[in-house]
């Protein structure tokens, strides 16, 4: 099973809930959704936690770091991403509610089941206290220059990395596998499956377009013919997809980058950096689904609602990509006091994030490619 890759691993672990909970063996049903509230409860424990591990070091490091590229690289990735999240978001809204029947589409038989017990795990401290907490101990630490808290910062980070690595990664699929038997307990999996197929179809093409958009105002700001720069950043995007780590595969993208013409020092100091600060394709899939999550529970998310989300998304991303499932990891939290998300909501999100992680992550990084093309022309430009 180690030779698996995640998704495969999670499919398994929908079809074996499904089939669990299809079975109407209610004691087997129930084991595995007691699992899964447990599992729960922990995921509420440690995304404080987690944002802290993530947040202050990534932004120590930003900040303790000097130049005219480094704000123009970090700002064009930071509006790439909120961009990305705006266009999602207008997407979503159009063409969701002509798929998605509001509140209808998730029917069941109107059977409950509970777990055999459950384990309270409060979190140490609120989300927003955590992200606070961050801000202050990575403009802290960045101010100071000093190397005790970072290096601190760096080990607990290293801490959580091992966390989601060792425990909450492996785990992942027995605790969708938990929340896919209750759904087919209570007869509420085949409406839920089909929706989130079309929503797959939806963020794929919103990501082939915000890709085609990046690099049309990359090639308008630099002069340079939009459709071969694209064409050059292919192996990378398809390296993407196969690695599922924008650090994986910065090697190929700052290869293909020069390629386009880009000069080596900014190439290999803009890739790197966006690989760790620009999540266009993450932020697109977290939107749209978000929306349609919430219409599957019969509500509908405002522009005022999700621009906000988008905001913070922007930011408590910074450094995830280096964990696997990172982004929708540090995402959680904010879909559950942002959005109001419920247990079975952020396992459903999980799931369809993880379903198309590599996808999303071949668009960060074909995105870091353009981002690079703009900021060679302002460095040229000195």
């Amino acid at each position: 099973m180690k030779k698996i890759g995640l998704l495969p691993k999670l499919v398994i672990g929908i079809v074996f809930g499904i089939i669990i909970g299809s079975t109407g063996i209610e004691a087997l049903t129930r084991l595995l959704i007691t699992f899964s509230g447990i599992f729960g409860n922990f995921l509420g424990f440690i995304i404080p936690l987690l944002i802290v591990g993530f947040v202050a070091p990534g932004i120590a490091e930003l900040g303790g770091k000097a130049g005219k590229l480094l704000g123009i690289t970090a700002g064009l990735a930071y509006l790439s991403t909120i961009t990305a999240g705006i266009l999602a978001f207008l997407a979503a809204s159009i063409v969701l509610p002509m798929i998605i029947t509001t509140g209808a589409e998730v029917t069941g038989t109107g059977v409950t089941i509970t777990p055999f017990f459950t384990i309270e795990m409060p979190a140490i401290m609120g989300v927003m206290t955590a992200l606070v907490t961050a801000f202050l101990l990575g403009l802290g630490m960045a101010a100071i220059k000093g190397k005790t808290m970072f290096n601190f910062m760096n080990e607990f980070q290293e801490i959580i990395n091992k966390v989601i690595t060792t425990i909450i990664i492996p785990l992942l699929p027995v605790y969708i596998a938990g929340v896919f038997a209750k759904m087919a307990y209570t007869g509420e999996v085949a409406s839920t499956l089909s929706v989130f197929g079309r929503v797959v179809v939806l963020v794929l093409i919103v990501h082939i377009s915000y890709i085609i958009l990046q690099y049309i105002l990359a090639g308008g700001i630099t002069g340079k013919n939009p459709i071969r720069a694209l064409k050059n950043m292919l192996p990378a995007y398809f390296t993407a997809i196969g690695t599922q780590s924008s650090a994986a595969t910065i090697p190929v993208t700052v290869r293909q980058t020069k390629a386009n013409d880009v000069s080596e020092e900014v190439a290999e100091f803009a890739v790197p950096l966006c690989a760790t600060i620009h999540l266009a394709g993450s932020t697109i899939t977290l939107t749209t689904c978000a929306i349609a999550v919430m219409l599957l529970a019969g509500n509908t998310l405002s522009f005022g609602q999700v621009l906000p989300f988008i905001l913070m998304l922007g930011v408590t991303m910074v450094a995830a990509p280096g964990v696997p499932g990172g982004a929708i990891m540090a995402a959680l939290g904010l879909l559950e006091t942002m959005l109001g998300f419920g247990e079975a909501q952020l396992a459903l999100m999980m799931a369809i994030y993880i379903a198309q992680d590599s996808f999303g992550t071949a668009a960060n990084v074909t995105g870091d490619g353009a981002i690079a093309m703009i900021v060679d022309r302002f460095a040229k430009n000195k």
